[in-house]
């Protein structure tokens, strides 16, 4: 089970951070990612990153103002969002997987959490 949390209401150009917390199985054997979905809108990757922590992948929209980590000993899963827009207002989800590369296109997603709400404030 996946479980994300942090999401709120922020003003643009302020900062949250995301955290994903897993249950009930072998954390450390998936690679993990971030999935937004705005209202009326598709589905889309945000961020990745490997079994290890070692590679981590980006979606150009949140490039240079997001960062993904992850701590295989708490189980859990961040992203670091900063420079908020209100164009970042979705609903996040995170995802296990079992490749990062793959996540980008959204495929090979093994487990999806239950989503946290993010509003930006123009």
């Amino acid at each position: 089970q996946l479980q994300a949390s942090g999401g709120g209401l922020v003003q643009a150009g302020g900062s949250l951070r995301l955290s994903c917390a897993a249950s009930g199985r072998t954390f450390s054997e998936y690679a993990l990612g971030w999935f937004r979905q705005a209202p009326g809108k598709e589905r889309e990757f945000v961020a990745s990153i490997s079994r290890g922590g070692g590679s981590t992948y980006l979606a150009s929209s949140v490039k240079g103002r997001c960062t993904i980590s992850r701590d295989n000993a708490k189980n859990t899963v961040f992203l670091q969002m900063n420079s908020l827009k209100p164009e970042d207002t979705a609903n996040y989800y995170c995802a296990a997987g079992g490749a990062a590369a793959t996540m980008v296109s959204g495929h090979g997603i093994v487990y999806w959490g239950k989503g946290t709400q993010v509003t930006v404030s123009s």
